[in-house]
């Protein structure tokens, strides 16, 4: 890891690490092309997860394979540019009100491509 430190990922409901290098190898890449800071709001995330406890299927970030970044507007477009041109093929965009944030996982066993909004 580069830019980020493994305690940026750990599961907020219980502190748990069970991110994956897949996903934080690729955000290297995109925050040094990117060329500026990422936030991660939301990283791994345990099966107890409030968001994840209420979908009726555990969605990617549970697997360890997806990162949700804080960022809008222009930022927001280079991060969606970025995490496309290093291969992420599934990608969420939540840009309206407060608490934006672009998803971006890698996870093998999801349909992709696909794209989003919350």
């Amino acid at each position: 890891m580069k830019f980020f430190s493994r305690k940026e990922f750990v599961c907020q409901h219980c502190g748990q690490d069970g991110i994956r290098s897949e996903i934080v190898d690729v955000l290297d890449k995109m925050r040094e092309q990117c060329g500026f800071p990422f936030v991660i709001s939301s990283g791994y995330r345990c099966k107890d997860h409030p968001i994840e406890a209420a979908k009726s299927v555990p969605g990617a970030h549970v697997a360890g394979f997806a990162a949700d970044i804080s960022v809008s507007g222009q930022q927001a477009l280079a991060v969606i540019a970025s995490a496309m041109e290093n291969g992420i093929e599934r990608i969420g965009v939540n840009q309206k009100g407060s608490g934006r944030f672009i998803h971006v996982d890698c996870d093998p066993l999801r349909p992709s491509p696909a794209i989003w909004s919350y």
